[in-house]
Formats: C-alpha cells, structure tokens, sequence
C-alpha cells in the first residue's frame, strides 16, 4: 500500500470532489470534504517520511517508462511543499463549515467543497509530478476551479466576479506562456519528462544546438510562471481575487496557490535548466533580483495605502512574493533555504490572518479600518492572532517571519547583494507601518457606534491559532523545518 501512496495523494481530492457533488445540502458535504483532506494530510506526511528515510521517490503511472509515460517524483523540495499544502488545506476545510455556511447559499455548498477538492487536486498534482505537460494539465484544474471558487463570493459583494474574471484573462495569458514553453521544450528533447528534458538538453547544449530556441522556451517559461505566482509587476490580478473572494477561499488560496506558483518556477528552473543553460549566465537571476526588490518596495507602499484590511494582506502578501522570490534567485544554499522556509512561514501567517479576518466577516459582515476599531475588546483571541500574524509579517524576532528573513539577508551578503539586504530591511518597516495601522484600530481607537459584538465560533478561533501558533514555534524552535528547507535547497542546488 506505502508504494502507492503517490497516485492515492492525487485521487483523494480528485474523486473526492466529484462525490461531493453527490452529498446533498447541510454538514455533510463540509464532513466529507474534511474527512479527505484530513487523510490527504496523512498520506502526505508518509511520503515525507519515506523522502527524508530512502531518498527520492518515484512512480510510474501504468509501469510505461518515464520518458513516455506519467511518473511522479518527490524529492525533498516537494515533499516538504506537499505537507505544506495538505496541512493548510486540512484546517482551512475544518474552519470552512462555519464560514461557508455564512457566506455561500446552503444550496451550492456540495459544488463550492467540490471546487474546494479539485483545487487541491490541481495544486498537489503539480507539486508531485515529474511530467512537464502533466504540470500544466493540473495548472488548468487548479485554475478553472479557484476561478470558480472566487466568484463564489459575489453574495456578499459583486466584484467578485469582475476579480475572477480578471484572474481568469491574466491566468489564461500566464498558462498559455507555459504551454508554449513547455512545447518549445519537447520539440527540441523529445521528451515530456523532466529529468529527461534536463539530460537531452545537458546533450543538445554541449553540441551548440538549439541555444536560441531553448532560450526562447526558458522566456515564455519564466513569463508565465512570474504571472502564476503573481510576482510584480505581473501582480495586479490578485489584490481583488483575494478581497472578494469568500474568507475561507482567500485563506487558502494566499497561503497555497501562489506558493504553488513558486514552486514551480523554482522546479523548472533548477530542474529542466541547470547547470548546462543556467538562468545567472543568461543575467535572468539578475531581472528577477531587481523586479522582487522593486515589487517589495512598491507593494509596501500599496499596502499603506489602503483602507480595506483584505486588500492591506493582498499587497502584503506580493512583497512576500518577492522575498521568496529573491531566495532562489540569489543561487546559493542560504537564499534558497530561506526561500524554502519563507513558503511555510507566510503559509502559516498570511493563512492565519487571513482566517482572522474571515472572523470578523462572520460577526461584524465587514473589513475596512473603520469596522475594526475597538474589537480587540470584543474579539480579544481573534484579534490577537492577528497582531501576532502581523509581528512574523514584520520578521519581529521569535517569529517564523524573523527565521526565514535571516537566511534571506545572509544569502544576499554571501553572494555581494548588499542592497537585496538592505531592500528586506526595508521591507520589514514598511510592513510595521501597514500592520500598526491596523493594530492601532484594533486596540486604540474607539468604533463610531456601539454594537454588540462577540467572539468568533470556537471552530473558527481555533483554527487560526493553529496556524499562527504553529508560526511562533517555528519562530522559537525552527530547527526541524530549517532541517528541511536547507535539504530542499540542497537537494535543487545538487539537481543537475
């Protein structure tokens, strides 16, 4: 049974959600949905385990070789962003029956938990699979369904529709990028699997062949993916996907989806193009320096901008982007770890504020500046994972933020970037300046009219501290995730 733990990780929410289709209205198509997610959780820590005790882990969908069949691949990298994924899926599922039932009609339940597990679906499968067309198969399912899912909320506010929209134009041009790279790829290998792309391209370069075409796919690639994991200035689809979608979807997919995207790159690149055609000879490690840097400055400043507390964690959540972002690009062990580590933290972080705020639509039905003043007296556990959210989001020390952020600035000195260091620096004051506007209406000033106001549902409660909590104590004791970042980044950097 453990060796097919591989193709059972992706027929869980595959058919999972197919059969929620099936469940009727009330609880049980939200049980069903937690039920599989809670074992998707499960099969993904056993494929880590067996990661971390015999190495990589392979499997060939059918027996037919890699290079004409479907094979599955966990190595360190993706099967610490599978448990990653499944964990954040499990407690966004468990917090999703009170919010769901809140925001979305009790008659569409079944089809919002059947997007709910095709999404997943889509995200896991590209995280474990090792085929290149395969990838962008599952892309289109995570795509279509999370586009779905977004114009969902257009019960409480009908700009979701014009966001998904907007997601669903800018996602179509990022996916068409890939499709075109990925067909560049095989006319010239050959080949639809990634380590074979790699080996047939070691051969082609070492030949003088094809260098012009091979950059082109590497351009189309890089593209695509850049508006994928919506790193600036390929951004602006998500502030309003994020705002209006339902709160347990934007908990989601912040903490997933765009992690997703960055693993992806991060797998195309060191997997299919090192070292033979490496992307710092072609100076794009240098674009992507330059454009995380300005993303992180520029989104900062958007965040201060803003009145809406959804839209201040939608910028935020872009120059997190960036700081990923500037980890890989950075090529060294430390920028890498602490790209890796930066994936977990911001998952823990964003996700948990993002549940937080999904609180306080569920008790005040609104999230300016404004609704929030003087809830930190109403909603005291609610409020407090927030604040402390937003101290990692800072990288105030003993927070997971702080961990991840110091790998970053220790990866920018080793390789000369003293400005990428200074730009984290930055960073991190101009995020102090967008989460102390909102903990100063929280916990400062007084809300315009009186309203009783309680406490969120337990439920919902908890699971947002599980994920700030957890946070914290990668934060105060990071050393068995640090332990598995750097083999993730050891394993990419050994990739070719």
């Amino acid at each position: 049974m453990t060796s097919q733990l591989p193709v059972l990780l992706i027929i869980l929410p595959l058919f999972g959600g197919l059969f929620a289709l099936f469940m009727g209205k009330g609880l049980l198509p939200w049980m069903w949905a937690t039920l599989v997610t809670g074992v998707m959780l499960v099969v993904s820590l056993l494929l880590f385990g067996q990661v971390q005790e015999h190495g990589v882990v392979e499997y060939l969908l059918g027996n037919w070789p890699p290079e004409y069949g479907i094979g599955y691949r966990i190595d360190a990298m993706n099967g610490f962003i599978l448990v990653v994924v499944s964990f954040i899926a499990f407690i966004s599922t468990i917090y999703a029956g009170k919010s769901v039932d809140s925001e979305i009609p009790r008659d569409r339940g079944r089809l919002f938990y059947a997007l709910w597990l095709l999404f997943l679906c889509g995200l896991l499968g590209i995280t474990i699979t090792g085929d290149a067309f395969n990838v962008y198969v599952l892309l289109e399912i995570s795509s279509l369904t999370v586009y779905a899912l977004i114009a969902m909320g257009k019960g409480r506010d009908r700009r979701a529709l014009t966001a998904s929209l907007r997601y669903l134009i800018l996602g179509s041009v990022g996916a068409s990028f890939i499709l075109l790279g990925i067909g560049y790829l095989l006319m010239i290998t050959g080949t639809l699997n990634m380590m074979d792309m790699h080996e047939q391209l070691q051969l082609l370069i070492a030949q003088g062949k094809y260098e012009k075409t091979i950059l082109v796919a590497f351009a189309f690639l890089l593209v695509g993916l850049s508006i994928k994991m919506a790193l600036f200035p390929l951004h602006m689809w998500l502030p309003n996907a994020y705002t209006y979608a339902p709160s347990a979807v934007s908990g989601l997919v912040a903490a997933t989806a765009t992690k997703v995207g960055v693993y992806m790159a991060i797998r195309f690149l060191f997997t299919i193009f090192e070292p033979s055609f490496s992307f710092i000879e072609m100076s794009a490690s240098q674009c992507l320096l330059v454009f995380a840097c300005i993303g992180v400055v520029v989104t900062g400043i958007q965040a201060i901008r803003q009145d809406n507390v959804k839209t201040i964690l939608a910028y935020s959540s872009l120059g997190q982007i960036c700081y990923i972002v500037m980890g890989f690009a950075l090529y060294n062990e430390d920028g890498l770890t602490g790209s890796t580590m930066h994936i977990l933290n911001h998952a823990l972080i964003k996700g948990g504020m993002f549940l937080s705020l999904g609180c306080v639509v569920y008790k005040v039905g609104a999230i300016h500046l404004k609704d929030l003043r003087g809830l930190g007296r109403k909603m005291p556990f609610t409020m407090a994972a927030f604040t402390m959210g937003g101290l990692g989001l800072i990288g105030f020390p003993l927070t997971a933020g702080f961990v991840s952020k110091w790998f970053l600035v220790k990866g920018a000195l080793e390789s000369g970037h003293w400005m990428v260091a200074a730009v984290i620096m930055f960073g991190s004051v101009l995020a102090l300046i967008y989460v102390w506007r909102v903990v100063e209406a929280i916990y400062f000033q007084e809300p315009e009219e009186e309203k009783e106001v309680t406490e969120a549902p337990f439920s919902m409660v908890w699971c947002t501290w599980i994920l700030i909590g957890l946070s914290l104590i990668v934060g105060l004791w990071a050393t068995l995730p640090e332990e598995a970042a750097r083999s993730a980044a050891q394993a990419m950097l050994g990739a070719g």
